[in-house]
Formats: C-alpha cells, sequence, structure tokens
C-alpha cells in the first residue's frame, strides 16, 4: 500500500556515553567484526567485554545479527504503545529509558540476552563457527519410538555465550546492587523465554512418502515466539524490592500480597513515565505527538490512550492499493491499481 501523496510519519529516530545500558543494541549498527582491532572500536562495551570479543572474533557477527533482531522485535512488540522502542544514534540507543528500573528496561534486557543466545545458536547450526555445530547430545531413538537425526540446534551453546558476554557487565559490578540483580534476573528470563518453547521437527522417511522411519531434532521457536513470550511477561511483570535474606540480597515483590516471581518472569524496580510529552531531559522518550492512532479502539493503539487526552488531527488520503489480482500462466501475477480515500488519525 502506498500513499499517494506524504502525510505525517511517526518518528523512529535510529538507534544514547558509555553508562553502557542498551549497548548491544548499538552493535547493530556495526560493520562486520572480522579482527580484534574491531573488537577495542566497539562503543559501549566494558574491558572484559572486549576479551571476550578478541576470544571468540567470529562469534561477534552473530551477537551483532542478535542486536538487530533485538531492536526490529522491540518495535514489532511496541508498536501500538506510547513508548514504540525508538532508536538514538548514541549509547544506549533506547536512550535514558533503559537506564531506569522500569519494565521497558526489563524488557530491551530480556529481549537482547535471548537475541544473543538465538543467533549465535542459529550461527552455530549453519555451519558458520568452528566452535560449535549441530547439537550432538541429541541422539539414538527416543522414548516415543521416533529417530533423533539431522541438525538439533545447539541451544546449550547460545545460551552459554549470552550468559557469558551480555551478564559480565552486571557480574562486574559485583552483585549486590538492585538494578544488577534486575538486569540478571530479566536476561535469564530472556534466555528461558527460547529453552521452555524449543520444539521437535520431523521429517517422515518411506515408500510414497509413508512414515515408516521418522526422523526428528529440536529447533528453536521463531525469534517472533520469542517476543511474544517476553511481551506477555512485561504485560504481567512484577514490581520488586531489594530485601536482605540472611546474608544475600535478592528481589522481592514490593507488594507483599503478590505471590513471588519465577525465573520466567521479568521484574522491574521503578514506575514507567507516561511517555506523553516529549522530553529533552530523557533521551528516548519522543512522546505520542505525530503518531498514528486508531479512532475506533479503546485499547493502548486508541487516539483517546495514544494522544494523552490532548485530541487528535484527521486527514482524508488517497490510498494506492493492488487489488483484482489474477494468475497468469506461466507464472506471474497481474494487479489493478485501486485508488481510495481513507481518513488518517494524528496524535495533537
Amino acid at each position: 500500500m502506498e500513499l499517494s501523496r506524504p502525510i505525517k510519519a511517526m518518528v523512529l529516530p535510529r538507534p544514547p556515553g558509555p553508562r553502557g545500558d542498551g549497548y548491544l543494541a548499538k552493535l547493530s549498527s556495526v560493520g562486520s567484526i572480522s579482527d580484534e582491532e574491531t573488537c577495542e572500536k566497539l562503543r559501549g562495551l566494558i574491558q572484559r567485554q572486549v576479551q571476550i570479543c578478541k576470544r571468540n572474533v567470529e562469534v561477534m557477527d552473530a551477537v551483532r545479527r542478535g542486536a538487530q533482531l533485538a531492536i526490529d522485535e522491540c518495535q514489532f512488540q511496541f508498536r501500538n504503545r506510547r513508548w514504540n522502542c525508538s532508536t538514538l544514534e548514541s549509547v544506549p540507543v533506547f536512550g535514558k529509558v533503559v537506564t531506569q528500573g522500569t519494565r521497558e528496561a526489563a524488557f530491551v534486557y530480556a529481549l537482547s540476552a535471548a537475541s544473543v543466545a538465538f543467533a549465535v545458536t542459529r550461527a552455530c547450526s549453519s555451519g558458520e563457527l568452528d566452535k560449535c555445530g549441530c547439537d550432538r547430545n541429541v541422539h539414538g531413538v527416543s522414548p516415543e519410538g521416533f529417530q533423533w537425526s539431522g541438525c538439533s540446534d545447539n541451544i546449550a551453546y547460545g545460551v552459554a555465550f549470552s550468559t557469558s558476554f551480555v551478564d559480565i557487565r552486571e557480574r562486574s559490578k559485583g552483585q549486590s546492587s538492585n538494578r544488577a540483580l534486575m538486569n540478571l534476573h530479566n536476561n535469564e528470563a530472556g534466555r528461558k523465554a527460547i529453552l521452555n518453547h524449543m520444539r521437535v521437527e520431523c521429517k517422515c522417511h518411506g515408500v510414497s512418502g509413508s512414515c515408516e522411519v521418522k526422523t526428528c531434532w529440536k529447533a528453536m521457536p521463531p525469534f517472533r515466539k520469542v517476543g511474544n513470550v517476553i511481551k506477555e511477561k512485561f504485560d504481567g511483570a512484577t514490581e520488586v524490592e531489594l530485601r536482605k535474606v540472611g546474608t544475600t540480597k535478592v528481589l522481592v515483590p514490593r507488594n507483599s500480597q503478590f505471590k513471588p516471581h519465577t525465573d520466567e518472569d521479568l521484574v522491574y524496580l521503578d514506575p514507567s513515565p507516561d511517555f506523553c510529552e516529549h522530553d529533552p531531559r530523557t533521551p528516548g522518550i519522543m512522546g505520542t505527538a505525530g503518531r498514528f492512532c486508531n479512532k475506533t479502539s479503546k485499547a493502548i493503539d486508541g487516539c483517546e490512550l495514544m494522544c494523552c487526552g490532548r485530541g487528535f488531527h484527521t486527514e482524508e488520503v488517497e490510498v494506492v492499493d493492488r487489488c483484482s489480482c489474477k494468475f497468469h500462466w506461466c507464472c506471474y501475477v497481474k494487479c489493478k491499481q485501486c485508488r481510495k480515500m481513507v481518513e488518517m488519525h494524528t496524535c495533537r
């Protein structure tokens, strides 16, 4: 679908100095990471991460792809919310939104840790890396009677690398601060969104497609599924506080009436801003002025909530769309162009 004349579009600044929260996403804008010297130039990494990078240069391109995967998925999951994962040109790329202990930060950390595990695992399975390959621990005959074969995703390697590379930042701060504990918990919750949704894929072998022999392998879920799971955890995230239990500091629900969170749940420390107005003091909070909204929806994408009660503009635009498509032998599809007028609504 294309618009026959321009309208004001939703602002998505591209992928905030060295604090480093959201540093992973910044890797998405880096070219190929092909040598140790490149590791020194990567913005936002702490020294111990630079060392891991140098020891695992061949894995870092997968980490870079994982960073882009996280940005794309974050923007998809939050496309209809006031904060839509807008990115900036600095570190952290999501602005100060992720330097605060909000549920949005919890989501970004979980998604980033998951995306690194996912992309590294995918690189293992595709034969890109000398350090790993398919998971050879999955073999033999299953209790269900099928033969384990093919290339099972080596999720153990991907998770181990994500844990090593991503978590080292928090562990280097010491695990006694409430924010470090929050980040470590959410990192692990993100990886569990993959681990707990691994699936079995199979192929049948036999005469005329019969299933006399079935070979199967373990595969990761699509990353969209991982994003959906983490988004559900975001919606049900638990507000927590730091408490000392014996000699150990732990995060517990701020409201004692809430049940304790699990390893799969997201946790946060601070309430979120309303994201209604652009806040120049807080990079990453762009406000909702100019955002498209749905006039008929009562949900967060509806004009009343998206525009924070400020009202909205309505504009009629001509939309050009493909229609009356026909398949022609052989082998192409020919469509007509249909024009219609539609109403577009943008927040004041």
